[in-house]
């Protein structure tokens, strides 16, 4: 059985106790998440499709901990004018494993 998902804005595929990095989500770390926009349901081979969400779908999900992703460096350069610029930017990930799935 797994779902179609989106969470924080992203569409994810997830099954019962797969563990996946979403955007940052305002939750403790222990706590159980609930998302109801499920798009896409498929339970062993029955497969209901939303319109544009399945209708008492709901994924129950436990957040495990926040994380920061890899640094991305943003350098800016201008020739010949004595400008440049660097930046760095590290991404707030949650990372959260797939308790149930209802639908």
């Amino acid at each position: 059985m797994y779902a179609i998902v989106e969470i924080a804005g992203q569409q994810f595929k997830v099954e019962k106790d797969k563990k996946l990095f979403v955007h940052h989500l305002d939750a403790e770390e222990g706590a159980s998440v609930d998302f109801d926009k499920v798009l896409l349901v498929d339970n062993d081979g029955k497969i209901a499709v939303g319109t544009p969400t399945v209708k008492g779908a709901k994924i129950t999900a436990k957040v495990l901990e926040h994380v920061k992703g890899e640094k991305v460096i943003v350098f800016k350069k201008k020739r010949r004018k004595s400008y440049q610029k660097m930046n760095g930017h590290r991404q707030q990930f949650t990372q959260i494993q797939v308790e149930t799935i209802v639908g």
